[in-house]
C-alpha cells in the first residue's frame, strides 16, 4: 500500500495534479506521524494501520465538509469531498448500509431478548465480520435504530 502511495504521488506531480498532490502528501504526512506514534522500527506500517490512518482521514474530510456547509461555505465543503474522494480510492470498498443492516439483525436475532445494554456486544460482533469494510458511526446508528424498535 505505501509503494502505490508513492508511486501515486510520483504521477501527479509529473502530471501537475496539484490537488492530487497535496492530498497524497498529507497522506504520507499522516503515515508518518503515525509510524513515529507507533514506534515502528523501520518507519513502515502494514497495510491494516495504513488502512486505519486512510479512514481516519477520510473521516475528518467528512466532519470538515458538514462544517463548511453548515457554515454556508459550499465552495470549501466541496474541496472537503473532492479530498474525501482521492483518499477513499485507497479504501476498501464499503458496505451499503442494507448489508450492514441484514449484519445487524442477524447479530441481534442470535441475542435472546436484547436490549440496547447489548448495543456495544453486537456493534463488536458486526465490526468483527465487516472490518474496515464498514463505517463504525453507520454500524452503531443502525444497531441503535433496531434496538429501538
Amino acid at each position: 500500500m505505501q509503494e502505490k502511495l508513492d508511486r501515486d504521488l510520483k504521477t501527479a506531480m509529473l502530471a501537475g495534479d496539484r490537488a492530487r498532490v497535496e492530498v497524497l502528501r498529507g497522506i504520507k504526512n499522516a503515515l508518518q506521524y503515525e509510524s513515529v506514534a507507533q514506534k515502528t522500527a523501520d518507519r513502515r506500517l502494514n497495510d491494516e494501520q495504513i488502512q486505519k490512518v486512510l479512514t481516519r482521514e477520510a473521516k475528518k474530510r467528512q466532519e470538515a465538509a458538514d462544517i463548511y456547509r453548515q457554515g454556508g461555505s459550499a465552495g470549501r465543503a466541496q474541496t472537503e469531498l473532492a479530498e474525501k474522494k482521492i483518499i477513499e480510492e485507497y479504501l476498501p470498498q464499503q458496505l451499503s448500509e442494507a448489508a450492514i443492516a441484514k449484519l445487524v439483525k442477524e447479530e441481534i436475532a442470535k441475542i435472546e431478548n436484547p436490549t440496547i445494554a447489548q448495543m456495544g456486544q453486537i456493534i463488536g460482533a458486526v465490526k468483527a465480520k465487516t472490518g474496515p469494510s464498514a463505517d463504525g458511526a453507520t454500524v452503531a446508528r443502525i444497531v441503535k435504530d433496531n434496538l429501538s424498535k
